[in-house]
């Protein structure tokens, strides 16, 4: 974890050191150390200040190498958008002190998820990209953090006491101090295996609208409503709906992969691969939205700020709301609200539960299922959900031209791919038009 930013190294078990004896040992500063909880101490103590200023230095190195000769950069422009964030705090590259905390705490397997995010400006997205690797490394947490101009948006696994550290230590950032709050930490069981790694990357986006951040502000976002409040609404709606009465429309803004296995009862969830697509559903579907009452959910709650953002930008709708917190923080008041079957999570999890009811079906055989599991097609990688009895049957693809091909890798030599040309992507229309139809007054049934 100290390798970018301090002179240590591992050295073999028959090499002999100052502290005398054998094992595997870290060289920092011409000491030997036994055990990974003397390094951090002794970086805590003595390069703090070294690891805030060769993260910077870090930063400005990874940006220079991507460079317009280099191809395109994965960050995006966000270099060009800091001219509106001259007031933003400057950044702590400080780490938390983990002397005092065995190994095997911090890296224990029993542990939780985080979720979280946060739109401010930041005036150095890549000095608080460096940083939050190397916290992340520190307190050996895997997951994915996206880094903008914009905020930050992560979710991380690892022990509850690392994930307790993290949060402490982005609360005691200055960047996020009066924006960030530890309620805006959504927390669920799980730990650094729920990831295949960490990712930490700069973006132009903190989520993937793809909209300039310059030209649908966050700061244009709908109403927010606490839990309770969104569950009122909610129910005033479901009881017009039953009486073929309503002025309002329940938006699901996920993917139609995640609102399949769970969703609010009497919603509207827009058949839509991508979050990148949701602006050109908008957009194709405005007179669905005139002088509607949008209430608004996701997951978090980051796709809604966006959303409503570029909804309310259209000027159609009556008025615009959104859960706060998303559906995370809904099942934590109301588990057995009007929220119903799993809630999809981007992680090896694919989903976690707060109710028994399973609303979706297996793939090939129709029996309930809400599982899913990536398709075996080594060229695809959309998610399907197959009940173990179909799985048994070797029915493992998302689609039969999925399952035919992955017949024809398998006996194909070693390297050679196809291009995926899958039926469930091509038949599903990239933007929905929706119509206003007797479905709609039943969803609420």
């Amino acid at each position: 974890a100290f390798s970018l930013f301090v002179k240590a190294k591992e050295v073999p078990a028959t090499a002999r050191c100052p502290a005398g004896g054998e094992g595997v040992r870290w060289w920092c500063c011409r000491q030997a150390f036994e055990e990974l909880s003397g390094i951090h101490r002794h970086v805590a103590l003595q390069h703090g200040g070294d690891i805030g200023q060769q993260a910077g230095l870090a930063a400005e190195q990874a940006a220079a190498e991507v460079s317009p000769s280099s191809g395109p950069a994965p960050a995006g422009n966000a270099g060009a958008l800091n001219e509106h964030s001259h007031s933003s705090p400057e950044i702590s590259c400080m780490l938390p002190d983990t002397s005092h905390i065995s190994y095997d705490d911090l890296t224990s397997k029993v542990g939780e998820v985080l979720l979280y995010y946060c739109y401010c400006e930041v005036k150095d997205p890549e000095k608080l990209c460096a940083w939050q690797k190397t916290l992340c490394q520190h307190l050996h947490l895997t997951g994915k953090v996206r880094v903008a101009s914009e905020g930050i948006n992560g979710t991380v696994g690892g022990s509850k006491v690392a994930t307790s550290l993290y949060v402490e230590a982005m609360l005691s950032q200055p960047l996020f101090k009066d924006i960030l709050c530890q309620e805006d930490f959504k927390s669920s069981a799980g730990g650094a295996h729920c990831f295949p790694d960490l990712r930490v990357g700069l973006f132009k986006e903190i989520v993937p609208m793809g909209i300039d951040p310059k030209i649908v502000s966050y700061k244009e976002t709908g109403i927010h409503l606490s839990p309770q409040e969104f569950h009122r609404e909610v129910e005033q709606y479901l009881s017009q709906v039953s009486q073929g009465q309503s002025d309002t429309i329940l938006l699901d803004c996920r993917n139609f992969y995640e609102s399949k296995i769970g969703h609010f009862q009497g919603c509207l969830a827009p058949d839509i691969r991508k979050f990148s697509y949701f602006p050109s559903y908008v957009d194709e579907n405005l007179e669905l939205f005139k002088d509607k009452r949008v209430l608004m959910y996701c997951t978090g709650g980051i796709r809604c700020e966006r959303g409503s953002a570029y909804l309310r930008s259209k000027a159609v709708c009556r008025e615009v709301y959104q859960l706060k917190g998303g559906i995370h923080k809904y099942l934590e008041e109301f588990p057995d609200g009007f929220y119903r079957g799993k809630l999809f999570v981007f992680d090896d999890r694919y989903a976690i539960c707060s109710n028994e009811d399973i609303i979706s079906a297996c793939r090939y055989c129709g029996t309930l299922w809400d599982q899913y599991k990536l398709c075996s097609s080594q060229h695809c990688r959309q998610l399907v959900l197959t009940c173990p009895s179909c799985r048994n049957k070797g029915l493992t693809a998302c689609c039969p031209v999925c399952q035919e091909k992955e017949l024809k890798v398998t006996s194909r030599a070693s390297g050679q791919t196809l291009k995926e040309e899958c039926e469930c992507t091509r038949r599903r229309p990239r933007v929905p038009i929706e119509h206003i139809s007797q479905r709609m007054l039943d969803a609420g049934k």
